[in-house]
C-alpha cells in the first residue's frame, strides 16, 4: 500500500475538529456584558473573575483562587507564596513541558529535574526519594495529558520531609483522582488557559489553594504586594500584577457548564482508539497513573513499539491526514535550563518517552469513533511500510 507521502491516497481527507470551538450564546453574552460595561480588569468592580474563581475552587475541593495571567506565573505565585526562594531546590518530572522549571527559576530557586515513571509517565516516587537533599522545598507533580498524578505516594514524601506540594493542572481541567478532583489535593494546584487548553482565553491561568493562609500569601504574590482587606497604595510584601482580565474571564466562566460533556467527547475517542489499536501489536495507548478516577484527555499519548525514526513516522502520519506530536524532549537535555542552574538526575525513562512516545492532540480527541478508526488505520499503514530506523534512537 503506498503511503500518501510517496503518493497514494490517504486515510482521511476530512478536516478534525478546530480548537478553540466556536464560541456559544453564553460566553457572547457574558463577554458583551462585560465589554460593554467598560470594566475590564479585574480590580475595576466587575464580577466575571471573582466568579470563575468562586466556581473553580469549588470543582477543586477548597475554598480559595486567584486568576492569573498564564500558568507560567501561576506556578511561580504558588511557589514564592508558599515561601520558596533562593537556595531552595524544588523538584520537577523530567517529561513535562519547560515551564515547569522554568516558573521555579523564576522564584530563585532550583529546579531539580528527575525521572517519572516507566509506565505511566508521570512523576516517580522513587525517583522523587532519590534526589531529596537538605534543600528540597517543594514537589511539583505534573497532571500530565489530562491524567491525574498518583498523588497519594507523593503527598506522604512531602508529609515526611515538610515539603510543599503544588499540582501542575495546566492539563487536567476537570480531572480526578481517587474521586477526589486534582488541584486541591496539594498546598496549591494551578490551571492553563492558553490557546491549547481545555478551557481557554488564548492566555490565562488560575491557582486554587488549600488553606487561606497559603491563598492570602499568593494573593499578594499576584497583586503587587497589597493584602486583602489591606489598603490599596499599601503594599507590605513584594509582589506583582499578575491578574487576568475580566474579558477573558467571561470567556472561560460559561465554559464550566460543557466541560464534563467535552471530557467525555474524548474519553469515548479515547476508548475507541484503544480498542482499535488492541488489533495491533505495533501500537499501545500509555495507561493512567494508578488511582485514576476521571481522566480529562487532554492528549492520548501513543507508544510506538519498534525503532521507527520519529521524523519519518510523523511526516508520514501528517501526510495521511492524521497529524501526530512528538511530544516533549527531556527536561534535562535542554541547555538553557541546565546553564541556569537546573540540577539533573538519571531521567532513563523520560528519554525512552522522548523516543517512542507520540500524541494525539486535544482537537483530535473531539472527534467521534470513525478518527479513532482513521487513527488506527493510518498508524497500521505507515507503521508496515516504513523501514525500521536501525542507526541508533533519535
Amino acid at each position: 500500500m503506498t503511503l500518501a507521502i510517496d503518493g497514494g491516497t490517504p486515510v482521511r481527507t476530512a478536516p478534525w475538529p478546530s480548537w478553540p470551538p466556536p464560541l456559544d450564546d453564553t460566553q457572547r453574552r457574558l463577554v458583551t456584558a462585560v465589554l460593554e460595561s467598560g470594566r475590564w480588569g479585574a480590580t475595576q468592580g466587575g464580577s466575571a473573575c471573582a466568579d470563575l474563581v468562586a466556581a473553580f475552587a469549588r470543582r477543586s475541593g477548597v475554598g480559595h483562587g486567584v486568576a492569573v495571567g498564564n500558568a507560567t506565573l501561576g506556578l511561580f505565585a504558588a511557589l514564592r507564596g508558599l515561601g520558596v526562594g533562593p537556595g531552595d531546590e524544588v523538584i520537577v518530572p523530567a517529561y513535562t513541558f519547560v515551564a515547569t522549571a522554568t516558573a521555579v527559576l523564576l522564584t530563585g530557586a532550583t529546579p531539580v529535574i528527575v525521572d517519572v515513571d516507566a509506565t505511566d509517565l508521570h512523576l516517580s516516587p522513587a525517583a522523587v526519594e532519590a534526589a531529596l537533599t537538605p534543600r528540597t522545598a517543594a514537589i511539583v507533580p505534573v497532571h500530565l495529558a489530562g491524567s491525574p498524578a498518583d498523588m497519594d505516594p507523593l503527598n506522604a514524601i512531602a508529609a515526611r520531609h515538610g515539603l510543599s506540594v503544588v499540582e501542575d493542572a495546566a492539563q487536567a481541567h476537570g480531572a480526578a483522582y481517587r474521586d477526589r478532583p486534582v488541584g486541591g489535593l496539594g498546598d496549591a494546584g494551578v490551571y492553563s488557559f492558553q490557546s491549547s487548553k481545555a478551557m481557554t482565553a488564548g492566555e490565562g491561568g488560575l491557582i486554587v489553594c488549600r488553606s487561606r493562609e497559603v491563598h492570602e500569601a499568593v494573593w499578594s504574590v499576584c497583586n503587587v504586594g497589597r493584602t486583602l482587606d489591606g489598603a490599596w497604595y499599601g503594599h507590605p510584601h513584594v509582589g506583582w500584577n499578575l491578574r487576568l482580565t475580566e474579558i477573558q474571564a467571561a470567556l472561560l466562566l460559561p465554559w464550566l457548564d460543557r466541560l464534563d460533556d467535552e471530557i467525555d467527547r474524548r474519553n469515548a475517542f479515547a476508548a475507541a482508539a484503544e480498542r482499535e489499536l488492541a488489533r495491533h501489536d505495533l501500537v499501545t495507548v500509555v495507561p493512567r497513573p494508578p488511582g485514576t478516577t476521571r481522566d480529562s484527555r487532554h492528549l492520548l499519548m501513543l507508544r510506538v513499539h519498534p525503532p521507527f525514526d520519529r521524523s519519518s513516522l510523523l511526516a508520514a502520519m501528517a501526510a495521511e491526514g492524521v497529524p501526530l506530536d512528538g511530544g516533549y524532549p527531556p527536561l534535562g537535555t535542554m541547555g538553557a535550563l541546565t546553564e541556569a542552574g537546573a540540577r539533573t538526575e538519571p531521567c532513563p525513562s523520560a528519554e525512552a518517552a522522548a523516543r517512542e512516545v507520540v500524541w494525539v492532540r486535544q482537537a483530535m480527541l473531539m472527534d467521534d469513533s470513525g478518527g479513532a478508526a482513521h487513527l488506527a488505520e493510518a498508524l497500521s499503514k505507515v507503521l508496515a511500510s516504513l523501514p525500521p530506523h536501525r542507526s541508533g534512537h533519535r
